[in-house]
């Protein structure tokens, strides 16, 4: 590279969000889909679909909606259910530890099956581990 490459290149602008650095809806929608595809795949993630019952497809929709907002897209689970209060929603799942730890590890595999930016993915996966913990509504 010459120096008049370097004085001239900009350097590449962030995304302003992490809906836009991810991808927007379609890579969101993949990334959902690919994580309940997982749950019911994996045996390694057998108590935590086994916290989701019977059906899969509201959960789907719930988590999308959700993930849509929460990294700075549409605000759709907002517009439909008014404030997310996850931890509420949550009360009557049973979630500790395992559950915590399964549903960041399938999380993870899925961003990671899906191709999430390696930055983005280790930011997420941050942000998706203090979530889950604070979800925890069991000890062990």
């Amino acid at each position: 590279m010459s120096d008049t490459e370097t004085l001239t290149s900009t350097p590449k602008q962030q995304p302003a969000t992490v809906f836009e650095w991810i991808g927007g809806e379609p890579v969101l929608q993949q990334l959902v889909d690919r994580f309940y595809d997982l749950m019911e795949l994996e045996p390694a993630y057998a108590e935590l679909r086994a916290v989701h019952g019977p059906q899969l497809d509201r959960a789907r929709q719930h988590l999308f909606w959700f993930l849509c907002g929460w990294s700075g897209g549409p605000d759709y689970f907002v517009e439909r259910f008014g404030h997310p209060r996850l931890k509420a929603r949550h009360l009557p799942f049973s979630i500790g530890i395992k559950e915590r730890d399964q549903w960041v590890a399938c999380m993870d595999q899925a961003m990671g099956d899906t191709g999430i930016d390696p930055a983005l993915h280790q930011r997420l996966n941050q942000s998706f581990f203090e979530t889950a913990d604070w979800m925890r509504n069991r000890a062990g």
